[in-house]
């Protein structure tokens, strides 16, 4: 059985999919954190943040990406962009699901302005 969790980012990996972006990494972990998806935009790379909130109370799935969560969000991709060579552009998008529909993704790009 998959967890709502593991199930919002394959539902949020898909939607990105069909907007043109590629996989790179799924469930990046480091000591500083975790990347729920790494995506290629072109030459951008994309660190991207999957909220699943099934009830709009406490701020809905935007609400729940904290000041903490942004700061473990950009140590982790500092990690992972460490194990580069050459890092390229990134920036940082999120995907807010209220429930698990398709119709109701909200993706926002360069949500932390980083």
């Amino acid at each position: 059985m998959t967890s709502p969790g593991a199930e919002a980012e394959r539902l949020a990996e898909r939607f990105l999919e069909s907007k043109g972006l590629v996989l790179v990494d799924r469930n990046y972990r480091c000591r500083m954190g975790e990347i729920d998806l790494v995506m290629r935009d072109r030459d951008t790379l994309v660190f991207v943040e999957v909220r699943l909130r099934s009830h709009p109370g406490f701020g809905g799935a935007a609400g729940s990406i904290t000041d903490a969560k942004r700061s473990r969000l950009l140590r982790a991709a500092r990690h992972y962009l460490a194990r580069m060579p050459d890092a390229p552009a990134c920036r940082f998008d999120a995907v807010l699901l209220d429930g698990r529909v398709q119709q109701r993704i909200e993706w926002v790009r360069d949500a932390f302005g980083e």
